[in-house]
């Protein structure tokens, strides 16, 4: 049986950032419906940490946005309510030698610069503030900003509070154009839908929608696991990483990269991370990955060596050439808007994003400069 449906916007993703996307947009009066061929926060967003994070990024375009989706994170947490575990915790990097110590603290002095709240902590602050750190660490530099929420839950109560239409299990084949080449809505296995406008919000999968109205974004999936610890009472008090994960997430190397990452979470189990490698859509267990998670992680934390390991997860993070989203109007197919390619970040930028797209879809003016996120940039290096 199918259907044909007509509706103001057509979001494809039901991640996060695509609930965003949807929430902004029905919030500026748009009739909305959203196509996801799986279920809802069933691709990145659910196998996501849920990290909402200034601390990891330099002054420029993608921290601007990240502060920005952090004042929208605190507004849409007191209307979600508890539910969606939004955690004001922090985040704290740490440096294991004096060296390392010293470029941390000169990449949270130009943080500062850009409106980062960045405290320096001495050798003989740590424990006051992670009492279970390993010792003989250099130091660290504690960001107050940073929160963590549970993602998909964040994306399920987003989506129901917006009132768009969600219609999972449908498949997009095709983004119709008309003869002058703007899009028409898009055709799915189950039918048509009919809208004036499309958002391509499909993350690591980001590429191959584009490709569907003819157009080209170089979105590439970063395979990374997470480890997962049976429940505990609260150990880990804040976002804890080693300073060389900033240099990880900034690394275009597609060979498997860790740098430890461990932090406690509301229901109990202690999440480790982070690994990175460009694998396809390759979902084999990795076990030199997970390995070197678990040999990270309890480095920083030596109490993690008694703790078990329940499960491991892996997910695709939607990776661009420059490490910066795709989010704006494509001027190539008129009425084709893209939210992808957040890579890591995509919990956190996601209210951003979608709020800006909801503006240039209501016809606003939106708040941030969209330039360095233009879709079409990469083109020249196309040819």
């Amino acid at each position: 049986m199918t259907e044909r449906l007509t509706c103001d916007v057509v979001v494809v993703g039901a991640g996060m950032v695509g609930a965003a996307c949807a929430w902004y947009a029905a919030r500026a009066g748009l009739d909305v419906a959203l196509v996801d061929r799986g279920p809802v926060a069933g691709g990145t967003t659910g196998a996501g940490e849920g990290n909402l994070l200034v601390s990891d990024k330099a002054p420029g375009p993608e921290l601007e946005l990240a502060l920005f989706s952090l004042r929208l994170w605190a507004e849409l947490a007191e209307e979600l309510g508890p539910a969606v575990e939004y955690e004001t915790k922090g985040g704290l990097v740490v440096a294991s030698a004096p060296e390392g110590l010293a470029a941390l603290a000169d990449f949270a002095a130009g943080q500062r610069a850009a409106g980062v709240s960045a405290v320096e902590v001495a050798a003989d602050g740590l424990h006051e503030l992670e009492p279970q750190l390993a010792p003989g660490l250099a130091g660290g530099v504690l960001y107050p900003q940073d929160c963590q929420v549970m993602p998909a839950l964040a994306a399920a109560r987003l989506l129901r509070a917006s009132g768009a239409r969600l219609l999972t299990g449908r498949t997009v084949t095709e983004i119709p154009r008309t003869p002058r080449g703007a899009v028409r809505g898009v055709r799915t296995d189950r039918g048509v839908i009919h809208a004036g406008a499309v958002v391509n919000a499909t993350g690591a999968w980001g590429g191959e929608l584009a490709q569907r109205a003819g157009v080209r974004l170089p979105v590439l999936p970063r395979r990374g696991f997470v480890l997962v610890t049976e429940p505990l009472p609260r150990k880990v008090r804040h976002k804890v990483y080693a300073a060389d994960y900033v240099a990880d997430v900034a690394s275009d190397s597609a060979a498997l990269g860790t740098s430890p990452v461990v932090e406690g979470t509301a229901a109990g189990p202690v999440l480790i991370g982070a690994s990175r490698e460009r694998v396809g859509f390759d979902r084999s267990f990795s076990l030199p990955a997970v390995r070197a998670l678990a040999t990270g992680a309890t480095r920083l934390f030596p109490f993690l060596e008694r703790v078990r390991a329940m499960r491991s997860y892996l997910g695709f993070r939607p990776y661009l050439p420059d490490h910066l989203p795709a989010i704006g109007a494509d001027p190539r197919a008129p009425g084709l808007f893209h939210a992808c390619g957040h890579e890591g970040a995509g919990i956190g930028l996601a209210t951003g994003t979608g709020q800006l797209i909801a503006r240039l879809l209501s016809g606003g003016a939106p708040e941030l400069d969209l330039a360095p996120f233009r879709p079409e940039r990469f083109e020249r290096e196309a040819r």
